[in-house]
């Protein structure tokens, strides 16, 4: 027998299989990380990519705005504080400098969680605002080449210094989360996120995958029209841990993030497997379903067609929004599903839509603590309560041959099919 251990919630469980039924484990790249993340960050900020280093383009007495994607306590305090020793060697004051907190259209409302940015001392010096996209008198800076009008926050559109920061990693519509999505949607207002998110129906708006992406190309022009004058990303491990930093031109960095992300998180696979247990990667991802579906997308790509996959993610937050479980509870049938979005769209309804679609495809099972009435009767899934007992459910589906692969990290694993 062999035991493999998948994060779920702020623990683990583990799935006993025959040695002889495992295919492979598919996770990130281990890769190096950096023995000192603080001093990696500060080196990129010393070194940027670009013309000009932010302590050349900020100046005493200028209104600062730092929009921030949340990327865990740890990072965030690591990239907030490494940005104001940089602000305040070039005279920067600390009132000056605007924290906001990007706003991410896929963390539900019930999964929000206070932002313990920085200590106590260091937060009581500085304005931390978190995005509201459904604030008024957002301020309009142009249309996209599509046509869309974009609408962003008014403290970020008129600070005299625009950063961003947070992580690249995988997006499951986006292709990579970083640089851009920082302002679309992070400082962006509801209609411009909607109208751009409502591109997410595109087959190439998903995980990983920059080439034709209609949402990436949008999120692209978006940032182009805020004119950021500066951004710092951070490329991590499975377990969060600082690999490298990128800083300085907005595009320079993204591309340089992307590219070792790419290194990290896709992973080649040989065989598709018979069986598929997915863990999106914690409580950072599974607190609700909405949230924690959006992984199986890795899940599809490497098992057979019509065959088993269980999602292992906790949901201590229950299902999600309730636009989720309406869309859920309305419509039987994915296409009719998405002729209301083309109607009217909402990224719950998106999610809700990837769900229906995932469930025609395979023969889906989730081990979470959700109560079975939503799981069985609205969702449409199996429910069972433990991995092994999703094991032996499947194994009477699959034979007692049937070959089974893990994806611990689903939310930061693309697996790809080697041609």
């Amino acid at each position: 027998m062999v035991e493999v251990w998948l994060p779920y919630g702020s623990t683990e469980v583990c799935v006993r299989i025959p040695t002889a039924n495992l295919l492979d484990i598919i996770e990130p790249k281990k890769m190096d990380v950096a023995q000192n993340p603080q001093a990696e960050i500060r080196s990129a900020l010393q070194y940027p990519l670009g013309d000009a280093r932010l302590t050349e383009i900020v100046k005493p007495g200028a209104k600062i705005t730092i929009v921030l994607k949340d990327s865990g306590i740890s990072t965030n305090r690591m990239l907030l504080s490494t940005l104001l020793e940089e602000l305040n060697s070039a005279g920067v004051r600390d009132g000056d400098v605007t924290i906001l907190v990007a706003h991410d259209p896929l963390r539900t409302a019930s999964s929000q969680r206070d932002l313990q940015l920085l200590g106590a001392e260091t937060s009581a010096k500085l304005r931390i605002v978190r995005h509201s996209c459904e604030a008024e008198g957002q301020a309009y800076v142009g249309k996209t080449s599509s046509g869309i009008e974009i609408h962003l926050n008014k403290l970020f559109t008129e600070a005299d210094v625009k950063i961003l920061a947070g992580p690249v990693e995988p997006h499951p519509i986006a292709g990579y989360s970083g640089g851009r999505e920082v302002v679309l949607p992070g400082v962006a207002s509801l209609y411009s996120i909607r109208e751009v998110f409502r591109l997410g129906l595109d087959e190439k708006a998903k995980m990983g995958n920059l080439e034709g992406n209609p949402v990436h190309e949008e999120m692209s022009n978006a940032a182009d029209l805020a004119q950021v004058d500066f951004t710092l990303n951070v490329v991590r491990d499975s377990k969060f841990d600082v690999v490298k930093a990128f800083a300085g031109d907005l595009d320079k960095a993204f591309e340089k993030s992307v590219r070792l992300a790419e290194e990290i998180y896709k992973v080649p696979v040989e065989n598709r497997a018979d069986m598929v247990f997915i863990s999106p990667g914690g409580s950072f991802f599974d607190g609700t379903l909405q949230e924690a579906i959006v992984s199986l997308d890795g899940a599809l790509e490497v098992v057979k067609r019509g065959k088993a996959v269980a999602l292992v993610a906790e949901c201590a937050s229950g299902y999600g929004d309730k636009a989720f479980l309406e869309a859920l509870s309305r419509f039987s049938r994915p296409k009719d599903l998405r002729k209301y979005l083309e109607r009217k769209f909402s990224i719950s309804g998106l999610m809700a839509y990837r769900l229906m679609s995932v469930l025609q495809q395979v023969d889906l099972a989730i081990v979470s603590i959700m109560p079975d009435y939503y799981v069985s009767r609205v969702f449409k899934m199996k429910t069972v309560r433990t991995v092994n007992e999703a094991y032996r459910l499947f194994k009477d589906i699959v034979g007692n041959r049937g070959k089974v692969s893990f994806i611990p990290y689903g939310r930061l694993t693309v697996p790809f099919m080697k041609t």
